[in-house]
């Protein structure tokens, strides 16, 4: 099987990345930098006994993404309990709107954004009487 175990995001800041993700989501980091050679930070994302992914943040070796161009890239999105204060979150700490939310009808409500290093990122809170 092929399932998805680790994600990584690259990112030109690393101490701006952390504390992004560390005050929109509360992920934490490890620095796994000797171990990989490269600036290179474990994230933790939540309870070890709640279902989801750990992954880091590692530093980008090329250009940066450029706006308005396609997504070449995974995009990861993220659980949120709660969409519009996840979403005052990012905003208040330098992310940008990239496609704005919107109903996944009779599922949950849906957006991507963009972090502070120019990276797509989704949030997706359920709610069956999304429309």
């Amino acid at each position: 099987m092929g399932r998805l175990i680790h994600f990584e995001i690259h990112v030109n800041d690393m101490e701006q990345a952390k504390k992004f993700y560390g005050e929109v989501f509360g992920w934490t980091f490890q620095d796994w930098s000797d171990y990989a050679g490269v600036p290179y930070f474990g994230v933790v994302t939540g309870d070890e006994n709640e279902p989801g992914i750990n992954g880091a943040l590692m530093q980008r070796k090329g250009g940066a993404p450029e706006t308005n161009q396609a997504l070449n890239a995974f995009s990861c999105t993220m659980g949120v309990e709660d969409y519009d204060s996840t979403e005052k979150k990012i905003m208040n700490n330098g992310g940008k709107v990239a496609m704005p939310k919107y109903a996944l009808p009779g599922m949950a409500w849906q957006g991507y954004y963009i972090d502070t290093e120019g990276n797509i990122f989704g949030i997706h809170q359920p709610d069956k009487d999304a429309k």
